[in-house]
């Protein structure tokens, strides 16, 4: 994996001896789970290595006029202060740090919402469009049917 890559390594393999862990890592694996395991421990481990390849993300978010201070949780369009409900924050927030990329309604259902949120209500759609009123004109969000949500 080259340098700064965000990939990650996670080794699953009988050799579980202390020596068997201890080389794998030093070979670059970012963790080393011995068989047998519980698969909710394998789920766990995932889930911390993605975390950790995150990128890490910027106190303050920019563009197009939006600046988002991710630590003072404002935010701002051409310097007119935003008033924003949490969840439009997180949305935005999301929609920020994907720098352009679409953002699934799913992905912001799982990142802006708790675990349990209904995917099938329009929570996102209705949120999206209170955004959008907040935003103002000209419309910064962009929609792809089936596709997603970008700024």
């Amino acid at each position: 994996v080259p340098a700064g890559s965000r990939t990650r390594i996670l080794m699953l393999t009988a050799a579980g001896s202390m020596e068997d862990r201890v080389s794998g890592l030093d070979l670059g694996a970012d963790d080393y789970l011995p068989k047998p395991f519980e698969f909710p421990e394998l789920i766990s481990r995932v889930r911390a290595l993605r975390r950790r390849s995150a990128r890490p993300t910027p106190p303050v978010l920019e563009r197009s006029g939006l600046v988002l201070d991710t630590v003072r949780r404002t935010a701002t369009r051409d310097g007119v202060a935003l008033d924003l409900s949490p969840k439009e924050f997180a949305v935005l927030q999301i929609l920020l740090e994907a720098d352009g990329a679409m953002v699934s309604a799913e992905e912001l259902l799982e990142r802006a919402w708790d675990a349990n949120a209904d995917p099938f209500t329009g929570a996102v759609r209705v949120a999206m469009s209170k955004l959008r009123g907040k935003l103002g004109e000209p419309a910064l969000i962009r929609t792809e049917q089936g596709v997603g949500y970008a700024l």
